[in-house]
């Protein structure tokens, strides 16, 4: 039997000084099963998928990541996939 699952998406714009601090209140929030990550002009920089109970060390390289990403870029939007 496969399980039918309701996805939802949301996006959010903002500086890249607030990307890191953005993606680790979305992770808080749970439910987060994949993010997305473009630049101003829409083009994808980087995609990352969750899976339920990531935490501490195994989170780490994701976050080492965005914040290498935020110093790039001055303006992106993070795309969030949630399931419901």
């Amino acid at each position: 039997m496969v399980k039918a699952t309701n996805k939802k998406q949301e996006t959010f714009h903002v500086s890249g000084e607030k990307l890191l601090e953005k993606v680790k209140e979305v992770i808080r929030e749970g439910n987060v099963r994949r993010i997305i990550i473009k630049d101003k002009t829409g083009k994808t920089l980087v995609e990352f998928p969750l899976t339920f109970g990531v935490v501490g060390a195994v989170l780490a390289p994701v976050l080492a990541a965005i914040g290498a990403i935020a110093a790039l870029v001055t303006e992106c939007s993070i795309t969030v996939e949630r399931e419901e």
